[in-house]
């Protein structure tokens, strides 16, 4: 079959067309069940067009539900009503949409199996939050490259292998990798190399093969002959409790 094209907002970089293949998404879904230890129906609140949305388009038909879309309801708790009484109802968001439901909707959040969260750095006083409020939280990694999210809470689903170049790139391999950029064989050349797929992304791992994403490869500021990720030091910044929000940046500097 014809594979799914997945166009990428060009957020970090420009647009890309993104083919990836049945077996590939298929791949993902199952690796992603078997990582949360369920399977059920999911509610939709994300745009069907993202790499993310089409997952919880999938998980939910493979798990034999039509997937319930939260634009056909007026809030949150009545689509999240729409799933039924089944217990394993599942959900994804992007950190701002949780940040948000935690003021208005949190009763309604506890009430789902898992709450997956991706698209973007996790603030860990928000996912705090979430645990204290009693929301199961998983936070995920991954791209339209690599079919969605690929490594919950930092470590990889069954199947996918996490590893790090010299400069600290992160590398990505297993059968949810996508086949190629539609339209652009050089590009996908540059990316897709031995079987591996070179993320735009710098972490490092922990002794026990945990991943820390530590921002973007060219977000970095070399200070001292020592390259700094700068999202790294604004996440730590962040952990000071008289602090709301941090951004850091590189200035130049004649030394």
């Amino acid at each position: 079959p014809a594979p799914w094209i997945v166009e990428t907002s060009g957020s970090t970089g420009r647009p890309k067309r993104v083919a990836l293949s049945r077996a590939a998404v298929l791949a993902s879904v199952a690796a992603s069940a078997r990582r949360l230890g369920a399977s059920g129906r999911w509610l939709l609140a994300l745009p069907a067009a993202y790499v993310a949305g089409l997952q919880v388009v999938c998980r939910s038909l493979v798990a034999g539900h039509a997937p319930v879309l939260l634009d056909d309801h007026p809030s949150f708790a009545e689509a999240t009503a729409a799933l039924g009484d089944d217990d394993d109802r599942f959900v994804s968001l992007v950190p701002t949409q949780l940040h948000r439901l935690l003021d208005t909707d949190v009763e309604v959040l506890r009430t789902f199996h898992t709450v997956l969260l991706g698209g973007g750095p996790i603030d860990a006083a928000l996912r705090a939050r979430a645990e204290q409020a009693g929301v199961r939280v998983v936070a995920t990694y991954g791209s339209a490259e690599t079919a969605g999210g690929c490594v919950y809470d930092g470590y990889a689903l069954d199947g996918v292998a996490v590893a790090l170049g010299l400069d600290g790139r992160i590398r990505i391999a297993g059968p949810t990798l996508f086949e190629g950029y539609d339209g652009d064989p050089a590009l996908t050349d540059e990316v897709l190399v031995d079987g591996w797929f070179l993320t735009s992304d710098a972490g490092r791992l922990d002794a026990d093969g945990r991943l820390h994403v530590l921002g973007r490869v060219d977000d970095v500021v070399v200070t001292g002959g020592v390259n700094v990720p700068a999202p790294a030091v604004a996440a730590r910044l962040r952990e000071h409790p008289d602090l709301v929000a941090v951004e850091v940046l590189g200035v130049p500097d004649e030394e």
